[in-house]
């Protein structure tokens, strides 16, 4: 503390230097810039996970803008591919921090074969432009406002628009394979038409965007695609009790666009989906740092659910990609030591995220919050060791933008598609031989759609506690 405060001396005094310059004390104006910052600073040394990663205070710049410093005062224990888990929130614009826009998440993607980039429709949210418009998943839209999309109009077009364009839509041609001639007159995109989009427009993102009875064989599972741990849970409690009031084998938790959200949703949904015999075990270990020396724990807990009871059913399926992550993965990984020989995951391994954000707040700052990683996240067991790795799936299957998505929930979708066999069969689909896996690690490599804007790696991962 002494170094800091000599610290923080010595640059006011250099400072104040040149704000007395004409005569003027102007020392007020120096806090005032620095004093959020400190602010964080000194939360940071006593409730930060890696406090012992932070940088010597010279080395920061206590002038940055909040965000900015914690960034830059982050452990590399606290980030990964780039993203910073502590971040900085202002109240102020979290009510208008969503656009208005057109409903709908779309991958940009790039042809290897000279057909320019394309945008593939993933999902429509409802009541949306999008929808209005007729624009469903798998789409293809090749051109807008009869020009060729480039990576730097993802912004325009898709996250805030602000008129209506007119989309142009194609139907995908694969390069035949049998092929080997460069001057094959190839056209990799038929034109189907246009598009007249309406007005972009503030549109209600559903956390819960489809639900339904899905059937194989003689079973029958209830289908969840759930996109985000928000924290209003009215609407997932609303989906719980009507799957209390059916009867189903199974349940098919799709989570493969869920970038995660609130520990106490997680915690929610988890004891829902968890056996009666959980109920009042332990859930999730939440181990601060060693300051702090404490470990929180949640147990499942019966009373948060909606008429007092977990569900009955038989097996669950979770759906996962890289871009499941953080309270999604609590799921997951709580889940499990509860559910041996019941809990499958379909999919690909999820992002690696084990390490929550609280929230700190200010009475000097009062427009800011402060998430700051405070704790590892472990199930009843102690593991929480899938920071590098992920969450690996029991089945490997892999969404591909390039082929046909299928419509989420039914034997179209090709992650669903193993479930399914399973619901009727009992196993999965058996593993391919060397020479079929082979042909697979080559097509991999050798895909000819490049994706160029993940929209669902853009939201960031949450496991936030409040």
């Amino acid at each position: 503390m002494r170094k800091r405060i000599h610290f923080l001396i010595y640059s006011c005094l250099a400072l104040m230097g040149l704000l007395s310059s004409c005569g003027e004390d102007r020392s007020g104006e120096y806090y005032a810039l620095i004093a959020t910052k400190t602010w964080i600073y000194e939360v940071m040394q006593e409730n930060y996970l890696f406090y012992e990663d932070i940088p010597a205070e010279e080395k920061l710049d206590f002038f940055k803008k909040p965000a900015e410093f914690l960034a830059s005062a982050a452990s590399s224990r606290d980030q990964k591919n780039g993203y910073v888990f502590s971040h900085v929130d202002s109240v102020s614009s979290r009510a208008t921090s969503t656009y208005p826009c057109f409903g709908m998440e779309a991958a940009l993607v790039s042809s290897n074969y000279g057909g320019g980039n394309a945008l593939r429709i993933l999902y429509i949210q409802p009541d949306s432009p999008a929808e209005e418009a007729g624009l469903k998943r798998g789409d293809w839209i090749i051109a807008i406002d009869n020009k060729k999309i480039s990576k730097s109009d993802y912004s325009t077009y898709i996250t805030q628009p602000t008129k209506a364009y007119s989309f142009t839509l194609g139907k995908y041609n694969p390069y035949p394979e049998e092929v080997d001639d460069p001057e094959f007159n190839y056209i990799e995109f038929d034109t189907l038409g246009t598009v007249q989009m309406p007005a972009p427009r503030y549109v209600e993102e559903k956390d819960v965007l489809k639900t339904g009875i899905v059937s194989s064989g003689s079973r029958k599972a209830f289908y969840l695609l759930y996109n985000e741990f928000d924290e209003n849970t009215d609407l997932l409690k609303e989906v719980l009790s009507q799957m209390s009031g059916q009867q189903f084998d199974d349940v098919i938790l799709d989570l493969r666009y869920n970038p995660g959200g609130y520990v106490s949703t997680s915690q929610l949904l988890s004891t829902a989906l968890a056996p009666a015999t959980a109920m009042g075990q332990p859930f999730l270990h939440m181990t601060y740092n060693d300051k702090l020396n404490k470990t929180e724990t949640l147990n499942f807990d019966a009373s948060l659910l909606p008429g007092g009871t977990s569900l009955s059913y038989q097996n669950l399926y979770v759906i996962t990609s890289g871009n499941t992550a953080s309270a999604s993965e609590i799921v997951i990984n709580c889940l499990k030591p509860y559910m041996e020989g019941r809990l499958f995951q379909v999919g690909m391994s999820t992002y690696g995220k084990n390490v929550a954000q609280q929230l700190f707040t200010n009475e000097a700052a009062p427009g800011i919050e402060l998430w700051l990683t405070t704790t590892y996240l472990s199930n009843s067991q102690g593991y929480y060791d899938y920071f590098t790795n992920g969450l690996q799936p029991d089945f490997e299957a892999e969404e591909n933008y390039e082929s046909d998505l299928g419509e989420l929930g039914s034997d179209t979708d090709p992650l669903m598609q193993p479930i399914l066999y399973k619901m009727a069969y009992g196993t999965f689909p058996t593993t391919a031989t060397e020479t079929e896996a082979a042909t697979l690690s080559r097509s991999r490599q050798a895909r000819r759609i490049q994706v160029l804007v993940d929209p669902i790696a853009r939201k960031p991962r949450l496991s936030l506690i409040k």
